[in-house]
């Protein structure tokens, strides 16, 4: 599996509670692409937010970020550096 990122950025503040909301309502989705929510990074103002997911490919994650009509800038595959170890 693949940890993909996803770069979302919004006209205004955005809530939390809906963007969560939407993406539960697609859970099926996620599932039927073998894609897993690992955790979100919201920005204080509430206009940008970085997701990351396990998947087995970044085209995974936009089939469900599409058919969620959740909006994104960017979806790309990422590698995990531990820079203490």
């Amino acid at each position: 599996m693949e940890r993909v990122i996803v770069e979302r950025r919004f006209d205004g503040p955005q809530a939390f509670e809906s963007l969560q909301a939407a993406e539960d309502a697609f859970a099926w989705c996620l599932e039927q692409h073998r894609v897993r929510f690992v955790r979100s990074y919201f920005s204080t103002d509430r206009k940008r937010m970085i997701c990351e997911y396990e998947a087995p490919d970044a085209e995974s994650v936009r089939a469900t970020q599409r058919t969620a009509g959740l909006p994104f800038e960017r979806i790309w595959t990422a590698r995990v550096f531990n820079w203490n170890e």
